[in-house]
């Protein structure tokens, strides 16, 4: 018998505790220490804002988001956010919210499903600032479940991904010769929006439309991929373009990074340069210096296109003059001042610009055109084009949209198009 009751004394004990665990630990008593014991479980406070997010406040994100529906995005994720139990279950909702936000502006841009408003379907400033909506929430969010800055950073690269394509870039298995090639491009989010916040980027635009689609070439069918990147100097120096693109440089038959470029003019640009010029980033942040890549000790100074340039400025691919810009600024080997060359840079000097700037166009056409190089494929059609500044119509300076702004960038569209079908014959 004092067997017996030795146990169920034990059971009982077992069961209080149990039971003090399942209704969370108790608080201190009044003038009671807490210790690692009787301290409240508290969650780690929310991030707060970031200066993109912030913006996402003013009037004009908030109509183009209405005016295009996609207005609906950042409450269903925080509803998803409110119902995941475990980083597992918020990690589930992230992939799959930012995967359906990638699809969804891919589809709108592409004419499939309700437009959801009367915004021009070739906008891609709704999956901007739909993103932003996203990654505030998720930055704001409280989980129920200890989340500390780390595991929620991680989840903030998931959304970033997913939510840009860079995690849904599929090609057709590789077939026999002749069979369907495959080409990669790449555009960028809206930037300088402290200057003109309406601003919309015609190189995102033509990757939301150009997405897994299938453009016909005098040597057969090509199938195109698209991702969007963020105009960040952090996110570049983390390594971003370089794990989005090394899985597919190995695949594809030609790849070209897009951005806005020069007003009225489409550039082919010839050399990239390794300097970072310091521009402020869609952060407000400066980044002055050569650019952070892996094994800085074999780091060039320039990097060369391989696109087919010729072929291209000389193919007729729509209104805008095509150019084949050769120009860099440089410090020549010896000297101390930069100096402008047209014709491409000399033996041995350093990088003071490529052909597109010293702004992240610049470097995402090095740090890709870098990545084909070291990864021995130098033979690869790949490099950069810098598309016209799009531009709204005369006397705009309040509306977030006019018809002379959606025909400039439909035209700008079609044209990226064309150049990829020229490039990739």
């Amino acid at each position: 018998m004092s067997r017996i009751r030795a146990r169920l004394d034990a059971l009982g004990v077992a069961l209080l505790a149990s039971a003090t665990l399942s209704l969370g630990t108790p608080p201190a008593t009044a003038g009671e220490p807490a210790t690692a014991a009787n301290a409240p479980v508290t969650a780690p406070p929310a991030a707060p804002p970031t200066v993109e997010e912030r913006r996402l406040e003013k009037a004009v994100p908030q109509e183009i988001l209405r005016r295009s529906g996609f207005d609906s995005v950042a409450p269903e994720f925080a509803r998803a956010l409110r119902g995941a139990r475990s980083y597992g279950a918020a990690e589930r909702a992230v992939e799959r919210h930012g995967s359906r936000l990638w699809q969804r502006a891919v589809d709108r841009a592409q004419g499939q499903g309700p437009a959801g408003g009367d915004l021009s379907r070739d906008d891609d400033r709704p999956l901007y600032w739909a993103r932003l909506g996203m990654t505030s929430e998720l930055r704001e969010w409280q989980a129920p479940f200890g989340l500390p800055d780390e595991a929620r950073g991680r989840l903030l690269g998931r959304l970033e991904r997913a939510s840009r394509g860079q995690d849904t870039i599929h090609f057709p298995t590789k077939g026999a010769k002749g069979g369907m090639k495959r080409v990669l491009l790449t555009g960028f989010d809206p930037f300088t929006l402290d200057r003109d916040i309406r601003i919309s980027n015609p190189s995102g635009a033509t990757a939301l439309a150009l997405d897994g689609t299938v453009v016909r070439t005098a040597s057969g069918p090509a199938r195109i991929e698209t991702a969007v990147f963020p105009v960040r100097w952090d996110d570049f120096a983390d390594g971003m373009v370089e794990r989005a693109l090394r899985p597919h440089l190995p695949q594809v038959d030609l790849f070209t990074t897009v951005s806005q470029g020069r007003v009225g003019r489409v550039d082919v640009e010839r050399h990239n340069g390794a300097w970072r010029g310091g521009f402020g980033d869609n952060e407000n942040i400066s980044r002055t210096g050569l650019a952070p890549v892996e094994d800085l000790a074999s780091q060039p100074q320039w990097t060369t296109t391989t696109l087919p340039y010729r072929e291209i400025v000389a193919a007729d691919t729509g209104r805008f003059p095509v150019y084949d810009n050769t120009s860099v600024t440089e410090i020549p080997a010896g000297g101390t001042s930069p100096v402008v060359r047209p014709d491409g840079p000399t033996a041995g000097s350093a990088a003071r610009a490529g052909g597109g700037g010293d702004y992240l166009s610049n470097e995402i056409a090095y740090r890709a055109t870098l990545l084909r190089d070291r990864l021995g494929l130098d033979q690869l059609p790949g490099g950069h084009v810098h598309t016209p500044v799009l531009e709204f119509g005369s006397g705009n300076t309040t509306e977030i949209t006019d018809p002379a702004f959606v025909r400039n960038r439909l035209d700008i569209v079609a044209q990226m198009r064309a150049i990829v079908r020229v490039a990739v014959r």
